[in-house]
């Protein structure tokens, strides 16, 4: 068996294991109908791209997706219009202090996952992350990773918006995942370092794991994210690691067996 990744845009995916389809982190907005993120350098209106399909094509994936998984609830990862659309039916894993928020919003299967959870023949495993450094950091939390696994697939890693960390380190060593999402962008505000993953980082991310299979992305659709796929492909080759990670194109669909 396989895993299946449809990547749609900024940190939005969709995996297929264990016959089941969960949509990552789902930021479905228009192209320009969200103000810039405050205090950062490119103050252009967000998201910065449209969504590879139209509006058929999002009524579609939300009718392909079993459950969503939601790593946390900032506006680029849960927006308005993903809460519009998907089904108030539909399960929503999540970490557990974001339980009231979506619950709150009408979701009526909300699952919060404190460490570890089972869900029609998929297991969720939270680990830490670090959404940046110092204040910053402690202001952008709390955020989570997860760790899915199911059998006869693949594990897939799906790192969350953190820098590389000690808690991504742990991670990487203690679940040995074959596939890692890693959501890179080298996301900053005006002031203090970035908040999500460098080139830099991604590249340790390659080097930790060998044999894994590294997906980049959270590029290029929000105002903050200021590394590009383009600027990320030249320093992996530049340390011999383009063979060993990914960088999707908007729609663009991934197997590994």
């Amino acid at each position: 068996m396989s895993v299946r990744i449809r990547f749609v845009r900024h940190a939005t995916f969709v995996f297929e294991a264990g016959g089941e389809g969960v949509l990552v982190d789902p930021m479905l907005a228009p192209a320009g109908t969200t103000d810039p993120v405050p205090d950062t350098p490119n103050q252009r209106r967000n998201p910065l791209v449209g969504l590879p399909f139209d509006d058929v094509g999002t009524l579609g994936l939300l009718e392909e997706t079993d459950a969503v998984l939601v790593t946390h609830t900032h506006n680029d990862h849960w927006d308005g219009r993903a809460r519009d659309l998907i089904p108030r039916h539909t399960p929503i894993l999540c970490q557990p202090e974001d339980w009231e928020t979506i619950s709150a919003a009408g979701f009526r299967q909300v699952m919060p996952v404190e460490d570890g959870l089972e869900w029609r023949g998929l297991s969720f495993t939270r680990t830490g992350a670090q959404h940046g450094t110092g204040e910053i950091g402690s202001l952008m939390a709390p955020v989570s990773g997860f760790v899915v696994r199911a059998e006869g697939s693949p594990t897939l890693y799906i790192a969350g918006d953190t820098i590389w960390c000690p808690e991504v380190e742990e991670a990487l060593g203690a679940h040995n995942p074959e596939v890692v999402v890693v959501n890179a962008g080298a996301a900053r505000f005006l002031e203090g370092d970035p908040i999500t993953m460098t080139a830099e980082d991604v590249a340790r991310v390659g080097r930790a794991l060998p044999e894994a299979r590294v997906v980049a992305i959270h590029m290029e659709a929000i105002n903050h994210c200021l590394l590009t796929r383009g600027e990320l492909e030249e320093q992996l080759h530049l340390q011999g690691l383009s063979e060993r990670v990914e960088i999707p194109a908007d729609g663009e669909t991934l197997e590994v067996p």
